[in-house]
């Protein structure tokens, strides 16, 4: 599983121009899914987006968490994340999910989310989206359950 983790003051998510999901103060999270995802990656991805330190304390240091700041999360699925594209001009998306199942551990991801956080919104999976944001920082960190990078 990887994901694309952004700390943001606000952000949206559109189908169709309908705003489907809105976030104050917390984190943006990008999120696909691999063909060799398990659950045992969505709880380590879980985890780590709540529990990152990168929100600043009182002394301006990132020393909080989305549960310390009490922050909202916006989920949004991007296959894309795991887009080849060392061969060629045309990326690959080989290493994604089939559709099916990158729906069912999106969906168990978003549940496990909600049950550790207050206010959690999400994209529709499969959707043409239209994401808006204003990023914080910026602060923008790259996650990868296989520990790629």
């Amino acid at each position: 599983m990887r994901a694309v983790v952004q700390r943001v003051h606000r952000a949206a998510v559109a189908v169709d121009g309908k705003t489907v999901g809105s976030i104050g103060k917390g984190l943006l999270v990008l999120v696909g899914v691999g063909i060799r995802d398990t659950e045992a990656d969505l709880d380590w991805m879980c985890d780590k987006i709540i529990n990152l330190r990168i929100f600043e304390d009182e002394n301006g240091k990132m020393n909080l968490s989305l549960l310390d700041v009490k922050g909202e999360l916006l989920v949004v699925s991007q296959f894309t994340l795991y887009g080849d594209c060392r061969k060629g001009r045309r990326p690959s998306f080989s290493e994604a999910a089939p559709v099916e199942r990158g729906k069912e551990l999106y969906d168990l991801f978003v549940k496990k989310l909600k049950e550790k956080l207050p206010k959690v919104e999400q994209g529709i999976f499969g959707a043409h989206m239209e994401v808006e944001l204003v990023n914080d920082g910026p602060v923008t960190l790259l996650l990868d359950s296989e520990r790629k990078f």
